[in-house]
């Protein structure tokens, strides 16, 4: 469901602060958002297909959206997991070409749509706008490289381990932290099976970390940084052996 973007503070200072306007003055945001229009989704929802015509691009204000891959052979991998204050679409709809994911709504959400062709034409007066569209699209190509980088030489349990450090802005002690979203998309995002998402669970136990559905007990934040860290040094120390 589309209405205009008659946005509330709170809502426009998550646009403010994201990828995609974080650069852009306050009075040329203002401009860019006023006639947009607001995007409900639920969950479970699609937003738009894989190879579908790239006519806009998004900001999430509330919820939770995934990005994901079709294979050849139906298989579907999970490109990101995107919440409040992240952009998405924005190469492919300043190209005009087609959209090289599928996105769903992993939780109800709420987004701001905004035309292609209206930024377009900004962009040719406004060179302040392009930075910011730039600056998007690195800070795109940027997470891709660390996800890669973290698949290719993080162990799955360092990679959960690193997951769950990403959820509280705790530097140390104990904190019990709510996943966002199910352990089978959690698994996928990850680059792993859900069983093998389990058997890492069980191995951070030693780590001061239990599971309980949705929720997860970190007996010391530090400590589990401290986990990650050294095993990657471990890993590397024995490489060089």
């Amino acid at each position: 469901m589309e209405r205009p973007a008659v946005l509330t503070k709170a809502e426009m200072e998550i646009a403010e602060s994201s990828v995609l306007f974080k650069s852009v003055p306050s009075l040329l945001l203002a401009r860019q958002l006023s006639g947009k229009h607001k995007r409900t989704i639920h969950r479970g929802e699609t937003l738009f297909l894989q190879g579908d015509h790239a006519s806009h691009m998004y900001v999430i204000l509330t919820g939770c959206m995934k990005l994901v891959r079709l294979t050849q052979g139906g298989d579907e991998i999970v490109v990101a997991v995107y919440s409040a204050g992240n952009s998405f679409g924005e190469a492919a709809a300043l190209k005009r070409g087609l959209y090289p994911v599928t996105v769903e709504a992993v939780q109800d959400s709420t987004l701001i749509q905004i035309d292609a062709r209206v930024v377009l034409e900004a962009l040719r007066e406004n060179p302040n706008l392009a930075v910011a569209m730039l600056g998007a699209t690195f800070n795109h190509l940027h997470e891709l490289v660390v996800e890669i980088e973290s698949l290719k030489a993080m162990s799955g349990v360092q990679r959960l381990a690193t997951f769950l450090i990403s959820l509280t802005p705790l530097e140390e002690g104990a904190c019990t932290l709510v996943l966002p979203y199910d352990k089978v998309l959690i698994a996928n995002q990850l680059g792993m099976k859900p069983e093998s998402l389990s058997r890492n669970f069980a191995n951070l136990r030693s780590q001061g970390v239990t599971v309980s559905r949705q929720s997860v007990a970190v007996k010391d934040i530090a400590a589990l940084k401290s986990f990650v860290s050294g095993e990657e040094n471990d890993r590397f120390g024995q490489a060089s052996c």
